[in-house]
């Protein structure tokens, strides 16, 4: 270990000793807040140090580097990878001590003289301990989107005001902002300094979109991201034309209605929008207009043991997905995408590979889409292109893939029919539905279609209906 290493341990060790003087649920509320308020102020001198050295591991990675780089020669593929596996940390933070020490680390130019920090109060504040890391990021972030157009002397000027705000110096007053109230002041401050107009706000919008995937928590991924106005809005137009009461119907029957009227929604607006957005990604990869990976289409892989399956305990593993999946998820999905059976001894050596199973053919799937002409389930909208098929009668029971067989439902549908109550069964391959008891205590059974063509021809041959 280096010097500063050895100091910074003794740094660590003493530390551990102080901060074990008691428990905090034996303090005073004036002890707690003042332990909180110095805890504090040693994390923001640690939090500078992380940036800065994070900034310079970036340096030391730079892309013309070549195989030179840090980076590389640890074995790491990004500066980020590198940075999380040293300090162990997520991703997200160690992308964003990169950005913050990258912003306030002091610079060369090309002839090797030095230049200031592009944010050289930032830096100052923050290698003082006066500035912690959440609001000189909020500062940078808010800031360098308009270092493009802003006047160099209104940047300084808003650095320090925004500074002074989070330090509570001078005219600020002896409050300090927190981090959320400094980011409202930064971003008056970026709509003062960025005043150029639509074209400047076009290129930002272009460089700012993006969809991210982030970390699992409790059991779902959150999502995050920011999209152009006209994505949003096609978007928006397709929440629209499928959450709608009203929409879709075709050749509706006024019994067809009265099921629409009666059939309440269960699921809130949120969860709607989700299996709009689940039914988009699944028609798109059914759709063969993707990129294949491996020369196949886009496939979710997902690993299960067969004695889970059977016993229906356990969980299933979904490819590039750290959490697990439920099993009903599992089942929906061979259901839908088929299933191989791949065997493995004791060692994990693959010992058998079947073929591929239950998997409906585009010939089978376009009949089957002529003859329900959606989702089957009364007042669901969700169009026939966007449904997957359903083995009316599963394969571990022995049922065939075949369109006498597979019915069409949504993904949500699809997803909760074995716990939602509805009946689904073939009579001479033509599909009925019977809605869950506190539908319809009496458990008729309907005949379930979609197809213009065939609601016409049921109309026509009702009695009293002209031919």
């Amino acid at each position: 270990m280096n010097p500063l290493a050895d100091a910074l341990e003794e740094v660590r060790s003493s530390l551990l000793d102080v901060v074990h003087v008691g428990d905090p649920a034996g303090w005073s509320d004036d002890e707690l807040l003042a332990a909180t308020t110095a805890i504090e102020a040693v994390g923001r001198v640690v939090d500078a140090h992380r940036a800065a050295c994070a900034a310079e591991i970036g340096e030391r990675s730079r892309v013309e580097l070549g195989g030179e780089r840090l980076s590389t020669r640890r074995g790491c593929r990004t500066v980020a990878e590198l940075v999380e596996r040293v300090t162990q940390v997520a991703g997200v933070e160690a992308r964003r001590r990169i950005a913050l020490g990258a912003a306030t680390r002091s610079r060369r130019s090309l002839t090797g003289d030095p230049l200031p920090a592009r944010f050289p109060q930032v830096a100052a504040a923050l290698a003082d301990g006066a500035l912690g890391a959440d609001a000189a990021g909020t500062i940078v972030r808010e800031l360098d989107a308009t270092r493009r157009v802003a006047d160099p002397s209104d940047l300084a000027s808003a650095e320090h005001e925004l500074v002074a705000a989070a330090i509570a110096s001078g005219a600020a007053g002896p409050v300090r902002c927190s981090a959320d109230e400094l980011r409202v002041q930064a971003q008056v401050w970026a709509a003062f300094l960025d005043q150029d107009g639509a074209e400047p706000d076009d290129e930002r919008t272009m460089r700012r979109r993006g969809f991210r995937l982030g970390r699992a928590r409790d059991g779902l991924i959150p999502v995050s991201g920011e999209l152009l106005p006209e994505v949003a809005g096609g978007l928006r137009r397709l929440f629209d034309a499928h959450l709608a009461p009203r929409s879709g119907g075709g050749f509706m029957t006024a019994e067809a209605r009265a099921d629409l009227d009666r059939n309440g929604e269960q699921r809130t607006a949120e969860q709607q929008r989700h299996d709009v957005v689940a039914a988009i990604i699944q028609a798109a990869a059914r759709s063969g207009e993707h990129p294949s990976i491996g020369g196949t289409p886009p496939t979710v892989l997902v690993s299960v043991r067969a004695t889970d399956l059977e016993t229906g305990r356990g969980v299933a593993h979904a490819d590039g997905i750290e959490i697990p999946v439920s099993l009903r998820a599992a089942r929906q999905l061979i259901c839908t995408g088929g299933m191989q059976r791949v065997a493995f001894d004791d060692h994990g050596r693959i010992i058998r590979l079947g073929s591929a199973e239950r998997c409906f053919t585009p010939h089978q799937r376009r009949a089957i889409i002529l003859r329900d002409g959606g989702c089957v389930i009364p007042g669901c909208s969700v169009p026939a292109s966007w449904c997957e098929i359903h083995h009316v009668i599963p394969d571990v029971d022995g049922g065939p893939t075949h369109p006498d067989n597979g019915v069409l439902l949504c993904w949500f549908h699809h997803r909760t029919i074995e716990s939602s109550g509805w009946g689904i069964r073939m009579i001479r391959g033509a599909p009925q539905i019977r809605p869950p008891a506190w539908l319809d205590p009496d458990g008729h059974w309907h005949p379930a279609t979609k197809s213009p063509t065939r609601l016409a021809d049921r109309l026509e041959r009702r009695p009293g209906t002209a031919a």
